[in-house]
């Protein structure tokens, strides 16, 4: 993905160019200047680095990467703090933009940074977090390069924000355990939606006996169950004077297994002569009792894909393919995928990250997520750190990830 925190030790992330946040004097500090020269090579490093000379706060250099797992390191020099007043915010985001256009210049397709002057020079970290991903974010709206922000240490961040604040009351709020069973509630929508039962089990009201399967339908759910408005629009329509009205119609191995032979009798008694329309079907393709048709017709029939829906929502958004997966903090080349297969399975973070580059709001982020055959969970952290956002109108993927980055999430994107 475009921008990603992790946490993990610098000298072993991949990257084209790793990021130092060196001595301003041409020697070896403490912390991650320390780790980086040990990991590269001190004694080499060091003379690369004294044809360098001094590096004033807030600016950048580079030299070979040497023994790193990349081609180059960016030397840049954050300030100390002094409670804020002498200009050390300023500088630390200097350090970042610098690097980034060395970067550039040097035709790195990847970068990874430290939390610059977190260390021995005590920049707040969740304010060295929060300019970083602000310099990385305003960087890649106008520039391909994938960013790895990387903490090394296991601290808890505290992020003093009111959104923060939200995020965290909404989530103690709604933790709850799923329900231990479901069943799927069909609708006119066919929204997939799930809703909790007491048990699998559905008692027969006809004849008393239990099985697995789905509660009694009234003629007009028929019509309309497993389907959408479409479907069932094209089945009204339809002759069925051909169709079968029973399990009757068809041959006994394609009852349930789990329902009683009383019962199937007394539901679907077998006729004396079958009807002379019924065309000669292999049995995969025979018809089903519920919307008569066959399981062809039924994957034929299906509603738009989730990659059609997606390219519709950016139509009707005014939105452009760029504007989109910078939003989304999504890579450019999976984009181009997505755009180019009509059945493209996307994971959930993807998906999420979508929705928020869309700015969707939560009826038709829920619908998204359901066309990519997933669903909000009323137990998991990220989900639901995604829904008060939405509800909240919070739409900085940037912004979220540090919310989720904080309560030990994977961040959104890919």
């Amino acid at each position: 993905m475009p921008l990603e925190i992790i946490r993990n030790d610098i000298t072993k992330v991949r990257a084209d160019a790793i990021v130092n946040t060196a001595n301003p004097h041409v020697a070896i500090g403490t912390g991650t200047d320390q780790a980086i020269y040990e990991a590269a090579g001190a004694e080499q490093l060091l003379a690369a680095r004294a044809r360098i000379g001094e590096i004033q706060p807030g600016l950048a250099a580079y030299t070979p990467a040497f023994n790193l797992n990349a081609d180059y390191i960016i030397h840049t020099v954050g300030p100390e703090w002094h409670g804020g007043d002498c200009l050390e915010r300023e500088t630390v985001a200097q350090c970042y933009r610098n690097s980034l256009l060395i970067a550039e210049d040097l035709g790195c397709e990847s970068i990874a940074f430290p939390l610059i002057s977190t260390g021995t020079y005590g920049f707040p970290k969740d304010e060295a977090l929060r300019i970083a991903v602000s310099e990385i974010r305003s960087f890649l709206f106008s520039h391909d390069m994938t960013v790895t922000l990387v903490v090394y240490d296991s601290e808890a961040f505290v992020i003093s924000t009111k959104a923060f604040a939200g995020v965290r009351s909404y989530i103690e709020e709604h933790d709850v355990k799923p329900p231990a069973a479901h069943r799927r509630v069909f609708n006119r929508r066919d929204t997939g939606a799930f809703e909790p039962i007491e048990s699998n089990r559905i008692e027969r009201k006809d004849t008393g006996s239990a099985y697995s399967g789905y509660p009694e339908f009234s003629e007009e759910e028929k019509s309309i169950a497993s389907y959408g408005p479409e479907e069932s629009a094209y089945y009204e329509s339809q002759d069925k004077s051909a169709f079968p009205e029973s399990l009757g119609d068809w041959d006994d191995d394609i009852r349930s297994a789990s329902m009683p032979e009383e019962a199937y009798r007394k539901e679907a008694p077998v006729p004396k002569a079958a009807p002379k329309a019924l065309p000669k079907t292999k049995k995969s393709a025979r018809r089903s009792v519920l919307g008569g048709f066959s399981l062809d017709d039924i994957l034929k029939r299906r509603g738009e894909t989730f990659q059609q829906v997606l390219l519709r929502t950016i139509d009707r958004k005014g939105m452009t393919d760029p504007e989109v997966y910078k939003r989304s903090n999504i890579d450019r080349k999976l984009f181009s995928k997505i755009r180019s297969d009509v059945n493209y399975n996307p994971s959930k973070r993807t998906v999420m990250a979508l929705i928020i580059g869309l700015r969707l709001n939560m009826d038709e982020a829920t619908d998204l997520l359901q066309k990519a055959g997933y669903s909000f969970s009323p137990s998991s952290v990220s989900d639901l750190t995604v829904r008060y956002c939405i509800e909240q109108q919070i739409y900085d993927i940037h912004e979220i990830n540090c919310y989720l980055f904080t309560f030990g999430e994977k961040t959104l994107g890919a």
